[in-house]
């Protein structure tokens, strides 16, 4: 049997020792808040929730990155007619574009010379994989006027009243956050700056795709103009997808 004598002493002994590990705990605590960034709260908030569908539309996974040979296939220039939609973008030398979900550069690099030398193209992906891509091929074939922009899966990165033009080719059907996407994209576009939605058709049954990796005409429009967007121009001789340019609707009001 232990002394009575001892299990005081080891108890004031304890409380001395939690009592000081309490006050240096505090001093730390105190250090590390001082030396913690002003943005450090918001960078810790949870993210919104991601969808599985949205306004009665299946929202597609994305595409892995393993999928980039798949991207680069040779019958992708029959089947999209990459130079034909890409006249009517009507891009010009000194614009500024964005490649929203690039891949690996496919759409990028096309673009890159149409607004050579004094424009740029931010090529926007949220795998770093397909940047990292893309980053090799600037390298190989010397084309400078490229950024490459890791987003996030609610929001791109980009630069308020910074866009021209948007593209987004078959990867708007997988985005999981399409309002904060789309509510990010409108404030990066210029006042006159629209998006290029390139999607599959869905209305034709023919067409070799997956039905959550299609969209109608109508949903599109649906979907967008329930973001402050209204369909400016529209091209329709693609041999599978729909070309459509959305601007921004000056008199859209966002809903509580």
């Amino acid at each position: 049997m232990n002394h009575p004598m001892s299990n005081d002493r080891t108890v004031s002994r304890w409380a001395m020792l939690g009592s000081m590990m309490a006050v240096l705990f505090f001093v730390t605590a105190s250090l590390h808040a001082q030396e913690e960034p002003s943005d450090t709260k918001s960078s810790k908030q949870k993210p919104p929730r991601g969808l599985t569908s949205y306004m009665g539309r299946r929202v597609a996974l994305p595409m892995s990155y393993h999928g980039i040979p798949w991207l680069n296939r040779p019958e992708r220039v029959d089947e999209e007619k990459p130079s034909e939609m890409l006249e009517q973008l009507r891009l010009m030398n000194g614009m500024t574009v964005c490649d929203m979900g690039s891949g690996d550069g496919y759409y990028t690099f096309k673009m890159a010379s149409l607004v050579a030398p004094k424009g740029r193209v931010i090529a926007v992906d949220i795998q770093p994989e397909m940047l990292q891509a893309l980053s090799r091929r600037m390298q190989e074939v010397k084309v400078e006027n490229i950024d490459t922009v890791l987003g996030e899966l609610w929001d791109p990165k980009l630069e308020a009243s910074s866009i021209d033009v948007v593209l987004m080719v078959d990867v708007y059907h997988e985005f999981s956050h399409p309002v904060q996407m789309l509510a990010a994209i409108r404030k990066a576009l210029k006042p006159d700056g629209v998006i290029a939605l390139v999607e599959f058709r869905a209305e034709d049954p023919t067409v070799p795709i997956k039905p959550e990796h299609k969209m109608t005409k109508a949903q599109a429009i649906k979907e967008y103009r329930a973001n402050g967007f209204k369909l400016v121009r529209e091209y329709d001789k693609l041999p599978q997808q729909h070309l459509m340019f959305f601007g921004r609707d000056e008199e859209w009001q966002p809903k509580d």
